[in-house]
């Protein structure tokens, strides 16, 4: 008898454009999946809204046609949970943003998190061999929603205690079921080369696609912003965690 795939999803996550922003923790509050908690960086809690591609996918080790290479773009924060092994360190997504339906339903469905489907595009230049800037484009609310981000110099191994180390060194993810109980659920991918960033630009309605508590952060300079080099991922099957 074959042995069940051992990772749920396996795909390569590349040309990450993350902005971070500062927030309240009061508005992420409700968002908390029980057994954890919000995790800090410096005295501040932060939120992120992430753009990158999704290639190579596999479901269950199986290969989906024409849903293997497809963008994300999804807004996400920090927690952390104690568990037999020490702290584990992960993300919860307040929306993730996919082209695919079906894809959507599958996430929704699965693991209940939080996926709607929309019309995307994506662009990445280069310059003199060089990568040079990113974009991540969606059609919400009528018209063309964009995360941009262009960047100078070369890609740098992460930096101890830098605020890019902490966005990208989260290796679990949480949300709530449908029952109130909390998903856990753990990424697996090395650590990653980041480009910093030059310029960024977000132009997205906030409150229309995150809700009205999000626009003021939203709508504020990042606090910070860097593109990741990505790399072959896995993403293991979901265990819900005791009451």
């Amino acid at each position: 008898m074959n042995n069940p795939p051992k990772h749920f999803l396996t795909a390569e996550w590349k040309h990450l454009a993350m902005l971070n922003y500062e927030i309240a923790p009061s508005v992420l509050a409700p968002y908390v999946p029980v057994g954890t908690e919000l995790e800090v960086w410096n005295g501040r809690h932060l939120v992120s809204v992430v753009g990158f591609r999704f290639l190579r996918t596999r479901v269950l080790g199986i290969p989906i046609p024409f849903h293997r290479n497809f963008e994300e773009v999804n807004l996400r924060f920090y927690v952390r949970r104690k568990a037999e092994d020490g702290w584990r360190r992960g993300v919860v997504f307040i929306q993730e943003i996919v082209p695919r339906a079906a894809i959507a339903f599958l996430a929704r469905t699965l693991y209940n998190e939080p996926y709607v489907a929309l019309p995307m595009s994506h662009q990445i230049e280069t310059k003199a061999g060089s990568l040079n800037a990113a974009e991540y484009t969606w059609r919400f609310g009528g018209r063309e929603n964009r995360l941009q981000l262009t960047v100078r110099g070369k890609p740098q191994p992460l930096r101890e205690g830098s605020e890019a180390e902490f966005i990208t060194e989260h290796y679990w993810g949480y949300n709530t079921q449908h029952d109130g109980s909390t998903m856990e659920y753990r990424v697996e991918h090395p650590r990653w080369r980041v480009w910093d960033a030059a310029t960024t630009r977000l132009d997205c309605d906030g409150a229309e696609l995150y809700g009205p508590q999000f626009k003021d952060c939203l709508s504020r300079p990042p606090s910070s912003a860097f593109l990741a080099e990505g790399s072959a991922v896995t993403v293991s099957r979901g265990v819900r965690l005791p009451a």
